[in-house]
């Protein structure tokens, strides 16, 4: 198991980590899974397009759009439910197949840290599981 840090910039933020973790692919491994796991409640990870860069803007305005940060009907205590709805709506973990010893994604698909409550520094757990029926 391997991490990464992200710092993010931004209260809301869209972080390219696909080269950090193409980069933590084992020599060794030439079929299998990778699992990427965020290991925070007021973050996410997404797999989307990274070739345009208005689509992680697009994304964050919409979900600005669909769960405001100052809504009067939240509660939580820290102020920071907005965050926390935005992290559980993208997701926490994403699972990637390892082809040819290559994350195997689509032509336009990138893997994305999604900061809602930054600037901060995060961590994100990288996990590669070898295909067990593969003779590579």
């Amino acid at each position: 198991m391997k991490e990464i840090n992200v710092r993010t910039n931004s209260h809301s933020q869209l972080v390219d980590i696909t080269s950090d973790i193409a980069s933590l692919v084992p020599a060794d491994l030439k079929s299998g899974i990778c699992h990427v796991f965020c290991k925070h409640t007021t973050a996410g990870l997404t797999i989307n397009e990274n070739a345009d860069p208005d689509v992680q803007r697009d994304i964050i305005t919409a979900l600005e759009k669909l769960i405001p940060w100052n809504s009067p009907e939240f509660r939580h205590f820290e102020g920071n439910s907005a965050a926390h709805l935005k992290a559980s709506y993208m997701g926490f973990a994403q699972t990637i197949p390892v082809k040819n010893g290559r994350l195997d994604l689509g032509t336009w698909q990138g893997v994305y840290f999604c900061e809602f409550d930054g600037p901060r520094s995060r961590k994100v757990t990288v996990q590669f599981v070898k295909d067990i029926d593969c003779d590579a």
